[in-house]
């Protein structure tokens, strides 16, 4: 089993920059891919970004590509996503959640444990 936690969310302008960061335990980091949900009240999850274990492939969706940048640091169990040039859009509890092999990094029916979420709001 996997435990996640996420941080790093809050109020921001529009405009301005994040950077989210949800740390794992429970079992061996590095076997996992990882990804960033994000969702509304009233509309289903979607997928924002994902990233293998070793960071040789990552996923954008693209409303936040070129905006947006996952990374992750196995030495610390951890993986980020940078947030920057905000929209109100981009609005949302943001979800990591970790998907074993075999991987499927685009595919949300993949990923398997989940953290509890983090707000963040863009104001206009």
């Amino acid at each position: 089993q996997v435990q996640l936690v996420e941080s790093g969310g809050g109020l921001v302008q529009a405009g301005g920059s994040l950077r989210l960061s949800c740390v794992a335990s429970g079992r061996t980091f590095n076997n996992y891919a990882m990804g960033w949900f994000r969702q509304v009240p009233g509309k289903e999850r979607e997928i924002v970004a994902g990233i293998s274990w070793s960071a040789a492939t990552t996923y954008y969706a693209d409303s936040v590509k070129g905006r947006f940048t996952i990374s992750r640091d196995n030495a610390k169990n951890t993986v980020y996503l940078q947030m920057n040039s905000l929209k109100p859009e981009d609005t949302a509890v943001y979800y990591c959640a970790a998907d074993p092999p075999p991987y499927h990094i685009a595919d949300m029916r993949a990923y398997t444990y989940w953290g509890q979420g983090t707000q963040v709001t863009v104001s206009s």
